[in-house]
């Protein structure tokens, strides 16, 4: 049965979907079969993978309100065992379909649950954002992986982030759990970046992965040739650094983090 994660932050420009896709094909390569639903209207994972959303005629929109089967959205990517189930400008019309329909927030739940003994892992990239497709999505993951850019900006509405999930957990009956944070667009010999990554790890009141992801020219071409970076530069140091990444999502399959603690109050600025 897959761990289903979703790649969250309502901030954009944060590495979400640069994480969603390389996190996901590196567990692929380390032999886990792997699915990537991309759940953003603006569809950049889609993108990045190969399949621009003007040639997708099917996707996740189509998915959840039944309009395509399965097999019709399931994508194979350039990596072994490794599926995409791509977004188009469709997806955006779900924000005004699901308003008026019971059980709104269930409705990737419901579509997710229909396949996931098939796969490892199961990623959602959501949008920067935090509306109803957000919400489907977070409700829809058993875990949440937050993409933390290293800069004081992209610490505003983390807290707020956390209080969303505290909410689904208590008014909708879920147990999502934060899988970590994950600091990004690290740089080593910038201060600012030593005293984000300092502040993020003493305050934050979850998990915090070892691994930072660099500052990486490597990981910001590859979208644009439809790639993941193992296939673009793997030797590059954003490769290796969500190489070891995947390696410790896998070691945390025997130690899920603890539930969702009450997070009001968290304040890292």
């Amino acid at each position: 049965m897959a761990r289903v994660i979703a790649v969250c932050n309502a901030k954009g420009g944060v590495g979400k979907t640069t994480t969603a896709v390389n996190l996901s094909t590196y567990l692929a390569v380390l032999g886990k079969k792997v699915l990537l639903i991309d759940f953003d209207p603006q569809a950049n994972t889609s993108s990045g993978l190969g399949h621009p959303p003007r040639l997708e005629n099917d996707s996740i929109y189509h998915g959840i309100l039944g309009y395509a089967t399965i097999d019709n959205l399931l994508k194979q990517t350039t990596i072994f065992n490794h599926h995409l189930i791509p977004a188009n400008q469709h997806l955006a019309g779900a924000l005004v379909e699901l308003v008026n329909l019971s059980e709104r927030e269930y409705y990737l739940r419901k579509f997710i649950n229909r396949i996931r003994h098939q796969y490892d892992y199961i990623f959602i990239d959501l949008p920067p954002s935090l509306n109803l497709l957000t919400v489907n999505g977070l409700v829809a993951a058993d875990e949440v992986l937050i993409p933390i850019q290293c800069e004081y900006y992209s610490l505003e509405g983390l807290g707020q982030l956390l209080e969303i999930i505290n909410l689904i957990n208590q008014n909708l009956g879920q147990r999502i759990k934060v899988a970590g944070g994950l600091l990004t667009m690290y740089d080593k010999r910038e201060k600012l970046s030593q005293e984000v990554s300092k502040n993020v790890r003493r305050h934050f009141p979850h998990h915090i992965f070892e691994t930072e992801i660099p500052r990486c020219i490597a990981l910001a071409e590859a979208p644009s040739f439809g790639k993941p970076i193992i296939l673009h530069d793997p030797n590059s140091s954003g490769a290796k650094a969500y190489e070891r990444l995947a390696k410790e999502i896998i070691g945390q399959e025997n130690q899920y983090p603890t539930q969702i603690q009450n997070s009001r109050n968290f304040d890292i600025l």
